[in-house]
């Protein structure tokens, strides 16, 4: 119960990772709010639901009112749209900004005012805010924003509050799904994929779950401003094959 007596918010707590965190944080003894843009009827049993689009400031700071005195902010929530610079239109931009950075960036200006003292934020960036993936231009840009801003809110804002961020790899969710969709084979693509992680696998959900939870828990005091990335080993291999060595 390493979590018990804490209060968290969690976006984008209704499927894939966000569920699994909110899951996750539950056992071990947080109270969860959660939200989402639908009504959350499949939301996970146990945490309070709220219909909430973090893009929009002023929801997003009814949502951090609405959690009373909390401890931790999850980011999770955002969106992915499989396109190059050149095919992206304005109403993809603004679907994904708005979600991926200025959700995050709404959550964050309303929380940390807010935030009890020792509050921990956490942010879920990922693997292609380092590196890029194909035809993902505005994700790929998306991600590499919220790994500054938790760089800068970490600076400016401790010793009150930690920020970090968690950069996920390839997991198994309908986004993974998606990007393998853009490929001219994408069974050719999926096993190569495979083969560059040293997991020979890729991850699911609750793989990550376990690391917000530490870094919500007070084992994780000393850590901030940090990326910490969870990817099976895929993006510690050299480009070379691993399959033909």
């Amino acid at each position: 119960m390493r979590l018990e007596g804490k209060r968290a918010i969690v976006t984008g707590g209704r499927q894939g990772i966000g569920r699994a965190i909110v899951e996750a944080f539950l056992v071990e003894g947080a109270s969860v709010l959660t939200c989402g843009r639908g009504l959350g009827e499949d939301a996970p049993e146990g945490a309070t639901w709220m219909q909430a689009d973090v893009s929009d400031p002023a929801q997003a700071v009814d949502l951090i009112a609405a959690a009373g005195p909390f401890d931790v902010l999850v980011n999770n929530a955002g969106v992915q749209v499989e396109k190059t610079v050149a095919d992206s239109t304005d109403d993809d931009w603004d679907l994904v900004i708005g979600a991926n950075c200025k959700g995050v960036f709404n959550c964050c200006r309303a929380a940390i005012p807010a935030m009890n003292k020792g509050g921990s934020i956490i942010n879920i960036g990922s693997i292609s805010g380092n590196v890029a993936d194909p035809s993902m231009a505005l994700y790929n840009a998306s991600k590499a924003f919220v790994h500054g801003l938790t760089r800068s809110i970490a600076i400016d804002h401790d010793p009150d509050i930690r920020c970090n961020a968690i950069c996920p790899g390839w997991i198994e969710t309908g986004m993974l799904e998606a990007g393998f969709d853009l490929a001219a084979s994408p069974e050719a693509a999926r096993a190569d994929a495979l083969a560059r992680h040293a997991v020979r696998r890729f991850g699911q959900p609750q793989d990550i779950a376990a690391m917000p939870v530490w870094l919500a828990s007070g084992e994780a005091s000393f850590a901030t401003g940090q990326m910490f990335t969870i990817d099976g080993g895929m993006t510690a291999a050299s480009p070379l094959n691993p399959g033909l060595f």
